[in-house]
């Protein structure tokens, strides 16, 4: 039987009766050191200050608090957690809905109330034994190294090959981390043709879709939905391959079922609501996108483009109806939440404005809707950060129907001169326009830039470096441009880039400081940044 005198033990739970009862079944099994959290907020607050070796989690802790699942993600994402603990779901809750939601984020146990010590005893008898025989793979997932991850599971295996299915999923997820894809492609089709796993399935369609496979990718999520209807995850994947092909009617659909399935998860609400609002379907875009703002008030996925979605959800769907007076209240509620907890963030605060005053517009005040675009627009002329392209066509198109042409021309010519490289941008912004000023207002530099990236491929890196800068002249603040230049000068500098090298490199950076954490390019922007100023 195993021994629990030296383990510590964290019970959270809402109900004071239920940690009481618990501590006792525990106190019989000789656990002597045993804290308790009536909240998810105490639990990260008790883990951040001790390591312990089993959590007991309740799932619901009551309204308008963090549930079990949200905790969980917090001690995943914030390391709160090393992957030796055992961490077990507890829940009266049996509904599917819960019971999905509480699995999607893979808890080592889910344990139904109520049990009782013996039952009790045997959950965790058994994660242990499972724990220890692993404790070499798990000790080298904390370090974070996946090559010691494979050599665990080779020992393990050699140890005792019937240990070998227990080690499958690790040395997978170790191949991917070691960007070894031919090798781990390999490897999941056999496990699938072996005996075919949902986590297989997602892993591979996740790698196929990864590296442009796409046809290979939905075949696969295809493929696993048959056996596998009840795994939410395989339809954010099914859904995002239909999306790279064009079919986002279709991955509506798909992404419906996942939320069907499992309700619960903020960032699949959001997905949804913003899909639905590209197919037109504001009764669904605004269902979902209230869903994430709800959801949304306890959990570290928290997102203020949900409230922003959500509002432009429902001005859309009342288009031409004006909005009744329960729809203009929770237009007000979301946006003074956007403004209240984003005091500091510049676009966000001019974003929250113009939208109240278009939902004012709408209503049939026209006067204060007049009062609040001009404060909006004095905050316009003084930000320094970037618009994402999705927020800069909104902010455009508002300001259209605003009456607020030339601010809404500005805002697309920024658009442009930022993220105009891409064609699918440029699309978006010929449907908002067909001004030439800004259509046309960065060919020239983006034919210079792609030349200098034929240049800098081919290791013809003076070469390159030249185009780079001329297209950085002709538009400063486009991104991709900025960053091209800052990597030639990085690359041709060597290890110890010299003091004219890194201060061109500082200016590079500087034009597109504001570029925002959303977009694609933030991490190479960041790294770049680190080795330009050090931090």
């Amino acid at each position: 039987m195993q021994v629990y005198s030296n383990k510590s033990f964290l019970i959270v739970d809402d109900y004071s009766d239920f940690r009481s009862s618990a501590r006792s079944m525990l106190r019989e099994l000789g656990v002597r050191d045993v804290d308790t959290a009536d909240s998810g907020e105490q639990a990260l607050r008790m883990c951040g200050q001790k390591r312990y070796d089993f959590i007991l989690q309740d799932f619901h802790l009551g309204d308008g608090k963090k549930n079990g699942q949200q905790v969980l993600e917090d001690l995943i994402l914030d390391k709160l957690i090393s992957h030796e603990c055992v961490f077990l779901m507890v829940t009266a809750e049996s509904s599917q809905a819960i019971v999905l939601s509480a699995l999607e984020h893979e808890p080592d146990a889910y344990l139904t109330k109520p049990f009782n010590r013996i039952g009790l005893a045997q959950r965790l008898e058994k994660l242990v034994q499972r724990k220890t025989l692993l404790k070499p793979i798990l000790q080298a997932l904390d370090r974070g190294r996946p090559a010691e991850v494979l050599a665990a599971c080779a020992a393990l295996c050699k140890r005792d090959p019937r240990f070998a299915p227990l080690c499958l999923r690790y040395r997978a997820d170790a191949l991917r981390d070691l960007n070894r894809f031919e090798e781990l492609g390999k490897f999941l089709k056999a496990i699938i043709a072996s005996r075919a796993t949902p986590w297989a399935y997602a892993a591979l369609g996740s790698m196929l879709f990864k590296r442009n496979q796409i046809a290979q990718a939905q075949g696969v999520y295809e493929q696993a939905l048959k056996a596998f209807p009840m795994m939410p995850g395989l339809y954010d994947g099914l859904a995002d391959v239909l999306m790279a092909q064009g079919e986002n009617k279709r991955a509506q659909g798909v992404l419906e079922e996942a939320v069907r399935l499992s309700p619960l998860a903020v960032r699949r609400q959001m997905m949804l609501g913003k899909l639905a609002m590209a197919n037109q379907d504001f009764e669904a875009s605004a269902k979902a996108y209230r869903h994430a703002v709800s959801q949304g008030k306890t959990s570290r996925y928290k997102d203020p483009e949900s409230n922003l979605g959500l509002v432009q959800a429902l001005m859309s769907k009342n288009a031409g109806n004006g909005l009744d007076a329960r729809t203009r209240v929770e237009i007000n509620t979301v946006l003074s939440d956007v403004a209240k907890e984003n005091v500091e963030d510049q676009g966000l605060q001019v974003r929250a404005r113009l939208m109240k005053a278009a939902s004012l517009l709408q209503a049939g005040d026209a006067e204060t809707a007049g009062k609040l675009t001009e404060q909006a627009l004095v905050r316009l002329d003084k930000m320094e950060q970037f618009f994402s392209v999705d927020a800069a066509l909104v902010v455009a198109a508002q300001l259209q129907k605003l009456d607020q042409h030339g601010a809404s021309i500005a805002i697309l010519k920024s658009c442009v001169e930022t993220y105009g490289d891409d064609p699918k941008v440029m699309q978006s912004v010929s449907q908002l326009t067909d001004d030439p000023t800004v259509l046309n207002a960065i060919t020239e530099a983006v034919d210079v830039n792609r030349k200098g990236v034929r240049s800098y491929q081919a290791g013809q890196l003076d070469e390159a470096l030249g185009m780079f800068r001329r297209a950085l002249t002709l538009q400063p603040k486009n991104i991709s441009i900025a960053l091209n230049t800052a990597q030639a000068l990085m690359r041709m500098g060597g290890e110890t880039p010299g003091p004219a090298v890194m201060e061109e490199c500082r200016a590079c950076l500087t034009c597109v400081a504001g570029i925002p954490p959303s977009d694609s390019r933030y991490d190479r922007y960041r790294k770049l940044h680190i080795r330009a100023f050090g931090a």
